[in-house]
């Protein structure tokens, strides 16, 4: 494996997991290599059928509309609920507005089991078909559920390997840490994102394979195949240490060298971290918003049918029913509401390189469904069509330096779909594009240059960074075995 002989004369007993994940990552194949892997994730894709139609809101099983307020909700009580939230945003291009939000208080576990094969980390991934995935089965984590789905509320099946993740003492935590969700279409949502290393045997399950971070990598360069879920879980690896750049000397000048020495803790950066920690509580000190939930009913400029909830404009989202009959799922069918995007959104990140060490540009973004109202987002996070009704200053910055970018600035650009169990064909377009190294926007104050060392600190934390960014920080990581210079 790349790497591995001047990594194995560093490595101490818990010292040098930077390493080891990096060794992963630039690890091209292991166990199964990958044109084995597409025959068996062909073969899932060709089994693991659902029959999704799309339904009446009138015409949910066990859902129900609440006489006093109109909020969506189930008849146990759990699982979520759609209800209204009010927003005050005062000076902002708009000010205040209501709109429908997913309300699911339950924390739950997005769990990746990782272990050593051949000296070389494997992650156990599970193809996994939810109901909203744009094309059914995706690479999810060893385990994606709600509380809701592993207590059983559902009286389905046991979730595979829940217990590795509930029960941590015989084994090795690598990252275990609540982060958001969504704040646009959740309210206060936060899951468990945690890896968790093992030695012993494990079982492997069918479904399941056993990938390296390498792997895992160039099958993120493939529209909508490692889901959401996975990528958030993959950015919270502490893909950060002292001397990567020594260990695992890349070509000088490739944009894969710059990758690593941004992950390398003794790599200088444009801000210190105090600075940046105190630029994002300034920015979450001077936001002055308030968010109330309000009945379903009292939502302005949102229509509700029989059908669905939609926006009068047509833009933004609608809320809609679906029927579902999995057969590989805990549970063989159900129905429920989810969130349909309207449009393709864009995810996107302005990077450069500050004497090699590449820094991502983020953004201090206010989102209403955040606990903490403000997280670091990507450069730009929109969706180009909602602004066609939002005033001119709505427009995000940096907006037009990305959709016009010259290709041959581009380092990543693919279509990723975004959670399938509540949000119906959601996806985003995720670009990464390098700026020249003198790049220095005007009028940036929410804006912020960070190393991937910088990010990867702050993810050891909750409500830093938001879910976007994650992926986007998984799709950069992506890149280090990268070729590509100037």
């Amino acid at each position: 494996m790349p790497g591995s002989s001047a990594a194995v004369q560093l490595r101490r007993p818990d010292e040098h997991m930077a390493v080891r994940i990096t060794e992963s990552a630039l690890a091209a194949e292991g166990i199964m290599d990958l044109a084995e892997f597409h025959l068996w994730f062909a073969h899932r894709r060709a089994t693991d059928v659902a029959r999704v139609e799309r339904i009446a809101l009138d015409d949910l099983v066990r859902w129900g509309t609440d006489p006093d307020s109109g909020d969506l909700v189930h008849d146990s009580g759990g699982f979520f609920a759609v209800r209204g939230l009010s927003v005050e945003n005062p000076g902002a291009a708009v000010p205040a507005w209501t709109q429908p939000i997913i309300d699911q208080p339950e924390i739950g576990i997005l769990g990746i089991l990782v272990k050593e094969f051949d000296g070389v980390l494997h992650c156990l991934m599970q193809a996994k078909n939810e109901p909203g995935n744009f094309n059914g089965v995706q690479l999810s984590p060893t385990v994606q559920a709600t509380r809701s789905n592993y207590t059983r509320l559902h009286q389905g099946s046991a979730v595979p390997y829940l217990e590795y993740f509930q029960d941590t003492a015989r084994h090795r935590v690598v990252a275990d840490v609540l982060q958001s969700e969504q704040g646009a279409w959740f309210y206060h949502k936060r899951n468990r994102n945690i890896v968790v290393e093992v030695t012993e045997d494990v079982e492997l399950r069918d479904g399941f394979c056993w990938l390296t971070l390498g792997q895992l990598h160039q099958l993120l360069d493939g529209d909508d195949l490692v889901n959401m879920d996975s990528r958030t879980v993959l950015s919270c690896l502490p893909f950060s240490g002292v001397d990567l750049a020594a260990v695992f000397p890349l070509r000088i000048g490739s944009f894969g060298s710059s990758v690593i020495r941004s992950c390398s803790d003794e790599q200088g950066a444009l801000h210190t971290t105090d600075e940046i920690l105190s630029w994002i509580t300034e920015a979450r000190a001077r936001a002055v918003v308030r968010t109330r939930p309000v009945p379903l009913d009292h939502v302005r400029r949102w229509q509700r049918t029989s059908a669905d909830v939609s926006h009068e404009t047509g833009r933004f989202f609608k809320v809609i029913g679906i029927s579902v009959r999995a057969e590989n799922r805990e549970v063989a069918g159900w129905t429920q509401p989810m969130v349909e995007p309207v449009g393709l959104g864009i995810n996107a990140f302005l990077v450069k390189r500050v004497d090699g060490v590449l820094h991502v540009l983020v953004n201090a973004r206010i989102q209403p469904g955040y606990l903490d109202v403000v997280e670091l987002a990507p450069t730009v996070q929109a969706t180009p069509d909602n602004y066609t009704v939002l005033p001119a200053e709505a427009r995000p910055r940096f907006l037009s330096e990305v959709l016009e970018a010259d290709p041959d600035r581009i380092r990543f650009d693919r279509p990723l779909s975004e959670e399938g169990g509540r949000f119906h064909h959601a996806r985003n377009r995720y670009l990464v594009i390098e700026a020249d190294e003198d790049y220095e926007p005007d009028d940036a104050a929410d804006f912020r240059w960070l190393t991937l060392h910088q990010l990867v600190g702050l993810l050891r934390h909750s409500h830093y960074v938001n879910v976007e960014a994650r992926s986007l920080i998984a799709c950069v990581h992506s890149l280090v075995g990268a070729a590509a210079s100037g």
